[in-house]
């Protein structure tokens, strides 16, 4: 599967009538900018509202998957949701003239036609793709299980298992365009007669036929039309599972094994699988915004910057920036610093090497100041012309002053000098990488 984005070449529209209401509506596919997602929108309402497909959208589960936004929802959108992933639609527009897509033949084939009329457009940004790396693991109390382990490709092998034991069905599939098409698309909704009846007595899915729904009656399967596969029901859970997996936001490296799935667990492991991405993302360091022209850094604004911490710390406040290439800091020394205990115990010194230290921090705040720079790290590669010339006791405040002299990809060069009192206590040439956290 290619790794750029794609969204669909051209509108597309396909009418049809909805399962449970039984009224007409109309489905249209629109093109999408890069980074958009995929999103219904109600062109029926004065507003045209847009509900994202999005597991934190998710209203309810039951036979079907509903989205809703500040009131405005739609029902059973699994189908048109597991065509667009499946056939590598990353970005689009479904615009309904109803609260509901077509039902059409139960499948997603039709909407994988749709999608082929319209042709697929390549788009300039990468695919956001998430790789599992640890497994992840849900049971529910109706005995459905869910675990996604790590895999290179985007892999399904599920077990289906009917009432009584009844329609027991395994199938097992790498999901890609070709295999979607092939193999998952076309399997329809069915259902078991017991489950349905009381609906039908009630009126509720008036838009259900034997065209649109394989119906189980005991052992016997009710269809205008001969089952497509050997293992048509089964295929029909992968492909739900691929439509209410992909609510997660991002196409998923991974291998998923279901037992006896549903709406309810697959939304479940797509809220999961969103917990575990939003963990992995805290780790990655928010962007800061450091002030182009003169500023005063506190230090909560310097720990955002840098990420050292308690005992390594050695800057409490950076006092000036002088245009691009000259920083100056502060670092209150004090009696309560932990390395007075060792350094020399009864005539506490600081040591030169950690007045380095904030040299090299000082310098990398500065060299961060570039958009390109924020959120790396910065790692000593070696000093040069080192001078300890005074010793820094408790009670001196160390000024550090530092100028960038060479910036050349991730390499920087830098001169500092810790400053105690007006007179230089320290010196040093420095050099170091910036590298990614």
């Amino acid at each position: 599967m290619s790794d750029r984005q794609h969204t669909i070449a051209k509108a597309a529209s396909l009418e049809g009538t909805s399962l449970h209401t039984g009224e007409k509506v109309t489905l249209t596919l629109q093109p999408a900018p890069a980074d958009f997602g995929i999103k219904f929108r109600r062109v029926d309402l004065e507003d045209r509202p847009f509900i994202p497909a999005s597991v934190e959208k998710v209203q309810k589960v039951e036979r079907a998957t509903t989205i809703a936004e500040g009131g405005v929802n739609v029902h059973t959108v699994e189908h048109v949701i597991s065509a667009l992933v499946g056939m590598g639609v990353d970005n689009a527009i479904v615009e309904m003239d109803a609260n509901e897509p077509p039902i059409a033949d139960g499948s997603a084939l039709p909407f994988v036609e749709l999608i082929k009329k319209a042709g697929l457009q390549a788009q300039d940004e990468p695919r956001r793709v998430f790789e599992v790396r640890e497994p992840l693991h849900l049971e529910s109390r109706d005995g459905s299980l869910l675990t996604i382990v790590p895999d290179k490709k985007f892999r399904i092998s599920c077990t289906h298992v009917g009432p009584e034991g009844r329609t027991t069905q395994f199938f097992s599939t790498e999901i890609n365009p070709t295999t979607y098409e092939k193999e998952i698309a076309a399997a329809r909704t069915f259902v078991f007669y017991e489950d349905i009846a009381p609906l039908l007595e009630k009126g509720l899915i008036k838009g259900g036929t034997l065209e649109s729904a394989v119906v189980i009656r005991g052992d016997t399967a009710l269809s205008k039309h001969p089952l497509r596969f050997k293992e048509e029901f089964v295929r029909h859970k992968i492909l739900d599972i691929v439509g209410d997996l992909a609510l997660f936001g991002r196409r998923i490296k991974g291998h998923v094994i279901a037992v006896r799935p549903g709406h309810g667990p697959n939304t479940e492991m797509a809220r999961e699988l969103l917990r575990t991405y939003n963990e992995m993302r805290a780790m990655v360091p928010v962007p800061i915004h450091i002030p182009s022209g003169e500023a005063v850094l506190n230090i909560n604004e310097v720990m955002k910057i840098l990420p050292h911490r308690y005992p390594f710390l050695m800057v409490d406040r950076i006092v000036g920036f002088e245009g691009e290439s000259k920083c100056t800091g502060v670092k209150n020394v004090t009696i309560n610093e932990p390395f007075f205990q060792g350094h020399f115990p009864g005539h506490p010194i600081m040591p030169g090497v950690l007045q380095l230290e904030a040299m090299a921090q000082v310098a990398s705040i500065q060299l961060l100041r570039a958009p390109e720079n924020q959120g790396k790290i910065g790692y000593f590669m070696s000093a040069d012309n080192v001078k300890w010339r005074r010793p820094v006791l408790p009670g001196d405040i160390l000024f550090i002053e530092t100028e960038l002299l060479k910036v050349k990809r991730s390499i920087g060069t830098a001169r500092g000098r810790c400053i105690v009192n007006g007179q230089v206590v320290s010196e040093a040439d420095l050099m170091f990488a910036l590298m990614d956290r």
